[in-house]
């Protein structure tokens, strides 16, 4: 059996609908890799760089010759940190190479496109990038500076709408419980005023956890308290009301989540509320996950 073409430095990671996707690292590590919150990026191996382009592409070459692809996510935490010229040398060789592949995807953190413009964007598009992860986390800004997560509004506003100009479907995550007791309803609030504002694609909801602990976040979150079930689903629920979505996409079916929430926003809207309204009060019917089966 021939030795598979690509190489890894772990751990790896993807999105979980990019489970049956070719990984492919154009970068390893994460560029910014200073959220309080994250823990993904923080061993030594995984100190940010960008890939060797000669070893990217011969590859995608041999991967094309040795296997029949249908998707591809560009590995590791923001492949679109790189030069817009390398990431379509990488596309066109995709297309190249392996033409049964329909769609690629990355992550992306919103500062990355700060110098990219519309048209650029449309480049990437037209030769093939046609999802974004954008880890927005909180459309809050003191949420924001709390966990060092680089971003404000603004910029994830931009971002996103950057992306949508260009023909690159969204797909955004908020972290549930990111602000705390303290500053959940406006964490909530300002989530909900960034998403209905931007109109992405796709949204999911994820639960903050700490499974290296606290101590990384609380450095810069002194005073953060943790929300118990209940106040994480009452966090949802003000979430979900303040959104005003037109054909978005909403998962709240990550590991890490109690409640397991599927439905399009708007016309679900109101199924989606009664869901964690039972949930609220009475959860013993809500067909929750128990603690064992929560991770990341």
């Amino acid at each position: 059996m021939q030795d598979f073409p690509i190489s890894y430095i772990e751990p790896v990671f993807r999105p979980p609908s990019e489970a049956h996707s070719l990984i492919l690292p154009v970068t390893n590590g994460c560029s910014w890799n200073n959220c309080t919150f994250c823990e993904m990026y923080t061993q030594e191996q995984k100190k940010f760089r960008a890939r060797d382009e000669a070893q990217v592409l011969e590859e995608i070459r041999l991967t094309g010759e040795r296997m029949i692809v249908q998707r591809v996510f560009l590995a590791d935490g923001d492949a679109l940190v790189m030069p817009t010229r390398r990431l379509l040398t990488i596309l066109t060789a995709i297309r190249e190479h392996m033409p049964s592949v329909t769609r690629v995807s990355s992550y992306c953190l919103p500062r990355n496109l700060r110098k990219k413009s519309v048209d650029e964007l449309k480049e990437l598009s037209d030769a093939g990038l046609g999802m974004a992860y954008v880890g927005c986390e909180s459309g809050d800004d003191e949420v924001l500076a709390l966990v060092n997560k680089g971003e404000t509004y603004a910029s994830s506003l931009s971002a996103l709408d950057k992306l949508g100009q260009a023909g690159i479907a969204r797909s955004v995550m908020i972290l549930n419980g990111l602000g705390g007791t303290v500053l959940s309803e406006q964490h909530a609030d300002n989530s909900a005023r960034l998403m209905s504002e931007t109109q992405p694609e796709f949204l999911s909801t994820l639960v903050v956890s700490f499974p290296q602990g606290e101590a990384r976040f609380r450095r810069g979150f002194a005073d953060f308290q943790a929300l118990n079930q209940q106040q994480l689903f009452v966090e949802v629920e003000r979430l979900l009301q303040g959104l005003e979505l037109r054909d978005t996409v909403f998962r709240s079916d990550h590991a890490s989540n109690y409640l397991v929430l599927k439905g399009t926003l708007g016309a679900d809207k109101q199924r989606l509320l009664a869901q964690v309204r039972q949930a609220i009060e009475a959860p013993q019917q809500a067909h929750l996950r128990q603690e064992w089966q929560r991770g990341l």
